[in-house]
C-alpha cells in the first residue's frame, strides 16, 4: 500500500507555504572579484612601506608575505562566517574549499614571512640567524606573534588529509577554533610592525577589516543561532525509524516561514542534551520547509549521529541557517535530474517535490546498496505518481555491470542528460564517479550542482 508524503508527515502537508524569497546572495564570481581587489590592495602597501627603490629582495618579500598574510586572515574569517549572501550564493562546500586552500596559503605566507624577515634582519647586521631571531623576539609583539604562528601552524598540521582522518570532528573543530586565539596573537604585531606603524589612516583601516570579518563571526555564528533558539523554539516532535540504522526527526517551531529556507538547503544542527550540545551536524531537509515543522534523516555513522538516533521527545534544538545554493534558483535549464545515493538522498526527496518543473522534464536517480536500504519509497513514488515525474531505483553491489555509472548508462536512462540541471548528493566515491559521466557525457559544468558537507 503506498503512503503519500503527507499521511508519512503526521501533521500539515509539506507544501501548503512555499519558501519566502531568497536572501541577497554574493555570487562566487564577484566574492573573487572582491578577494582579488584587497589582495592588489596589500600589494600596493608592501610597495609603500618596503624599502625604497623598491626591489625585489628579502625585505620586499617580507613586506609583502606579511602583509598577504594578515589579510587572508580575513578573508578567511569571513568566508567561514555562515554570511546567508555567501553561503546561498558561494556555497557552502566552495566555501570550504576556498577556505582549505586559503588557510594552507596563509601558513605558507607566515612561515615565508617569518624566514625572510630574520634574514634580511641578519644581512642588516650581519649576525647570524641565531642572533637575528634573538634580536627579532624582543620587538613589540614578536613574542605573541611566534606563539600565534605555532598555533597556525599546528591546526595545518591537524587539517592535512592524512591527520584530518584520524581525528575526530570535536576535535578538529576544537583545534580550529584556536586560530582565533592564533589572530588574536598575532594582531598587535601587525599594527606595530614596519607595515603599518607611521601610518594611521592605514591603521585604522586595517582595524576596521579585521573587526568587519569578526563581526560577521559574532552575527552569524554566536547571535543569530541565539536569537533563532528564542524566536522559533525548536523542539524534537517525534522520531521515525526508518530502518537500515536511519532515523527521520520531525522537529516543531514557531515562525519558521522567516527562516525563508528552501528544499535543498541544510542546517546545522545542535541537539541541547548533556551529550550533545558541545556538537553542531550539518544534516539537509529532507522533507520542504513548513511553517511549523521541519524534518531531517540521520544515518548513524559515528558517536555523534548514534546518540542523536535516541534524542527523546520535546528536546530544545540549536539550529544554525539555512546555508546551501543546491536550489531551484541554480537552474539553467528547463529539465532536472535528481541523484541521489544512500542518505543523499535527504535533499534531493524534498527537491523532487518542490521543484517548479514540468512532471515529464523531472527525473529522480536513487542508488542504494540494496532494496531494503531504500529510504522514503512510498513518498517518493506518490510524488512521482502525483507529479508525472520518472522515479529510478538502482539497487544492488556496485560490481554489477546493470550498476555501472557511465556517460553511456545515464544517457540511456535520460536521453536528453546535456540539457538538464543535475542536482547531487551522495557519498564522495559515489559523487565523483556521477561526476566524471556527467564530464564525459558532456554537461555543462554550470549545470551540475552538488554540495560535500564533509569536515
Amino acid at each position: 500500500m503506498t503512503v503519500s508524503a503527507d499521511r508519512r508527515w503526521n501533521g500539515p502537508s509539506y507544501a501548503e507555504v512555499s519558501a519566502k524569497t531568497a536572501a541577497r546572495s554574493v555570487p562566487p564570481a564577484v566574492a573573487l572579484w572582491l578577494i582579488a581587489a584587497g589582495a592588489a590592495a596589500a600589494v600596493a602597501l608592501a610597495g609603500i612601506s618596503a624599502p625604497q627603490p623598491l626591489r625585489f629582495n628579502l625585505p620586499l618579500l617580507a613586506h609583502v608575505s606579511g602583509l598577504f598574510a594578515g589579510y587572508g586572515v580575513t578573508v578567511m574569517v569571513a568566508l567561514m562566517s555562515r554570511a546567508p549572501a555567501l553561503e546561498r550564493g558561494v556555497g557552502a562546500d566552495r566555501l570550504a574549499r576556498w577556505h582549505g586552500t586559503g588557510g594552507r596559503a596563509i601558513v605558507s605566507l607566515i612561515l615565508i614571512h617569518g624566514l625572510a624577515a630574520t634574514a634580511a634582519w641578519a644581512m642588516g647586521r650581519g649576525s647570524s640567524l641565531w642572533a637575528a631571531t634573538v634580536d627579532v623576539l624582543h620587538m613589540p609583539g614578536l613574542v605573541a606573534a611566534t606563539v600565534g604562528t605555532a598555533v597556525f601552524l599546528s591546526v595545518g598540521i591537524a587539517s592535512a588529509q592524512g591527520a584530518r582522518r584520524r581525528l575526530r570532528y570535536e576535535t578538529w573543530h576544537l583545534l580550529h577554533l584556536l586560530t582565533y586565539l592564533a589572530i588574536a596573537l598575532s594582531f598587535s604585531h601587525e599594527l606595530a610592525g614596519p607595515d603599518l606603524a607611521g601610518l594611521p589612516f592605514v591603521q585604522v583601516a586595517w582595524s576596521l577589516l579585521y573587526t568587519f570579518s569578526f563581526g560577521l563571526v559574532l552575527r552569524y555564528r554566536v547571535l543569530a543561532p541565539l536569537t533563532q533558539v528564542w524566536r522559533h523554539r525548536l523542539r524534537v516532535d517525534h522520531v521515525v525509524d526508518e530502518g537500515a540504522g536511519v532515523v527521520s526527526i520531525v522537529l516543531r517551531g514557531r515562525h519558521l516561514d522567516e527562516l525563508n529556507a528552501e528544499s535543498g538547503q541544510f542546517f546545522r544542527w545542535r541537539f541541547l542534551t548533556r551529550t550533545l550540545w558541545p556538537s553542531s551536524h550539518p544534516f539537509s531537509l529532507s522533507a520542504p520547509p513548513h511553517q511549523q515543522f521541519l524534518r531531517i534523516t540521520v544515518k548513524a555513522v559515528g558517536d555523534g549521529t548514534q546518540l542523536i538516533h535516541s534524542v527523546r521527545t520535546g528536546t530544545r534544538v540549536l539550529a544554525q541557517g539555512p546555508y546551501g545554493a543546491m536550489t531551484k534558483e541554480r537552474r539553467q535549464g528547463r529539465g532536472v535530474l535528481l541523484i541521489g545515493g544512500g542518505v543523499g538522498i535527504t535533499p534531493m526527496r524534498a527537491l523532487f517535490e518542490t521543484l517548479p518543473v514540468a512532471g515529464n522534464e523531472l527525473t529522480l536517480l536513487y542508488r542504494a546498496s540494496s532494496a531494503d536500504e531504500i529510504l522514503f519509497r512510498d513518498e517518493l513514488e506518490y510524488i512521482a505518481r502525483h507529479r508525472g515525474a520518472r522515479l529510478i531505483f538502482l539497487t544492488g553491489p556496485a560490481s554489477d555491470p546493470r550498476n555501472a555509472i557511465t556517460a553511456q548508462s545515464l544517457e540511456a536512462m535520460v536521453p536528453d542528460l546535456v540539457a538538464r540541471d543535475v542536482y547531487l548528493c551522495a557519498s564522495p566515491r559515489f559523487s565523483s564517479a556521477v561526476t566524471t559521466a556527467l564530464t564525459e557525457a558532456g554537461l555543462p559544468r554550470r549545470q551540475l550542482h552538488h554540495e560535500d558537507f564533509a569536515f
